[in-house]
């Protein structure tokens, strides 16, 4: 006999008020951890206040490359250096703590997997674009260059054209996809420097990005600007790579601005100082953090701290995006271990930002631009080493070495693709080959670097308006929700 949709749905009340009443007399007890865990994070999640607030400041941080998995394993590793022993799936980074999240989707105009130009360029302008555009349209090309098309206006610019302060940091060159979106426009990434224009470029009137950074003329201009690439900015003959002969951060000095190149001339800024700081302290990118030398370079959460503060004196807000672009880099060369603590960079900048700011009236947006195709995979016991062989939890308390079907042991962290395939005639792997600094976890097809993935991001937000974001949202979304935080009105026609 065929239920009525009526009667259908009436069974199933039944039947799920049955099960409801059934499982209140079969939960844990209530003294067990897991249930006193989750009992916390429920409460938190039912008390909590929401900010509704406008926002005076947003300040949106980007890993790039951070998968979902990344967290992950990044989240574990950082309780395992920090004795967290069985506990370290419990761990939590700093932005984990967020109240809201979502998930974001990355693809491009162009391909089902992107990169880090068109990504960012989606973040800050609003729009999708194609693999290796910085902020300009999907149909935009030398039009941009030669006057005849417009390109969206940044975050960055419209901050500036409202008066707020602003500011870009990155431990990449500043020149790179990321940082470079928010500034520039440029039909290629590639365009780092003027000697990098092909001829029809030039002919067009295209400006590098670098170049760019300088003929910037929103507002009063960018307040802050700290990172790497400096032999973007210097001419050949200072052992840069410029070949027009220009000194960019010469003419960044003439204009009233501070230029600096050192970790100590960093450390010496008057932070009360109205003169824009350009610090570059590396010709290319900044080191990874696990070979940073504090004496030479500062780190993350240093270059976020004295940005925060430096743009805070400003009575109209500001706008601060911070990039960890690194944590991409040591993926691409399958070298968990450098992305795990170039996320702990990135999660102590993100602490520093939330000890210094007031979340009545500051958003803080975390999220990565695209992911990796890192994995985290066979049955590892509990406080077994994230970058270790994998041992599997026996009934005794014991664990004991899991070996693939050729009889050898593997690692919980692999990659789909990449440089270091496993040779199948190749000894057999140990525990200190594969938890040494440099070593490159393994790859199911060979690559000569790994590549992106085409999965969703995560999102994290805390402060004033931060309820905005939840669910699952386009990557573009992401600069209009941050925009009608700030209360803007951003008119289509003029984009601006």
């Amino acid at each position: 006999m065929r239920l009525s949709l009526h009667a259908a749905s009436v069974a199933l009340a039944v039947w799920s008020s049955a099960c409801s009443a059934q499982s209140v007399d079969t939960h844990q007890p209530i003294d067990d951890e897991t249930w006193a865990r989750a009992q916390g994070e429920a409460r938190a999640r039912i008390e909590r206040q929401i900010r509704p607030q406008q926002a005076r400041n947003v300040i949106l941080f980007v890993a790039d490359g951070m998968s979902v998995p990344t967290i992950t394993a990044a989240r574990i590793f950082d309780g395992q250096q920090n004795g967290a022993g069985t506990d370290d799936v419990e761990n939590l980074l700093s932005f984990e703590h967020f109240p809201d999240a979502a998930l974001v989707r990355t693809y491009s105009t162009d391909a089902q997997v992107p990169d880090s130009a068109n990504t960012a360029s989606a973040m800050v302008t609003g729009y999708k674009t194609r693999n290796g555009a910085i902020s300009v349209l999907a149909d935009q090309h030398l039009d941009v260059c030669d006057g005849t098309a417009t390109p969206p206006a940044t975050l960055i610019e419209l901050a500036e054209n409202r008066g707020l302060a602003t500011g870009i940091i990155s431990s990449a060159r500043i020149t790179h996809a990321t940082p470079a979106s928010t500034y520039a426009h440029s039909v290629s990434r590639s365009w780092e420097v003027d000697a990098a224009l092909p001829p029809e470029a030039v002919e067009a009137g295209c400006e590098d990005i670098a170049a760019q950074l300088l003929s910037f003329d929103h507002g009063d201009g960018i307040e802050v600007v700290l990172g790497g690439g400096r032999q973007a900015f210097l001419p050949d003959s200072d052992g840069g790579r410029r070949g027009d002969g220009r000194n960019l951060m010469q003419e960044w000095s003439d204009r009233g601005g501070v230029s600096l190149t050192t970790a100590d001339e960093f450390h010496a800024l008057d932070v009360a100082s109205d003169a824009p700081v350009l610090g570059l302290f590396t010709g290319s990118h900044l080191s990874f953090e696990a070979d940073r030398d504090a004496a030479d370079e500062p780190s993350l959460a240093e270059l976020t701290s004295f940005a925060l503060r430096r743009l805070a004196q400003d009575e109209g807000g500001y706008v601060l995006v911070v990039e960890a672009g690194r944590v991409d880099h040591a993926h691409h060369g399958t070298n968990a271990y450098r992305a795990f603590t170039d996320m702990q960079a990135f999660a102590d900048a993100i602490a520093a930002a939330v000890d210094i700011v007031d979340l009545d009236d500051t958003l803080i947006v975390v999220t990565a631009d695209h992911g990796h195709t890192m994995t985290i995979s066979g049955y590892p016991a509990r406080g077994n080493p994230i970058l270790g062989l994998v041992r599997e939890a026996n009934e005794d308390g014991s664990t004991s070495l899991s070996f693939d079907a050729g009889g050898r042991p593997y690692t919980t962290i692999g990659y789909a693709n990449g440089p270091n395939t496993r040779d199948q005639d190749g000894d057999a792997l140990t525990e200190e080959e594969v938890t040494d600094t440099n070593y490159r976890q393994e790859a199911a097809v060979r690559m000569p670097s790994e590549t992106h993935s085409g999965a969703d991001v995560a999102l994290y937000a805390t402060g004033a308006r931060s309820h905005y974001f939840s669910g699952s949202m386009e990557q573009n979304t992401i600069f209009h929700l941050m925009t009608a935080a700030l209360g803007w009105e951003i008119d289509e026609e003029s984009r601006d």
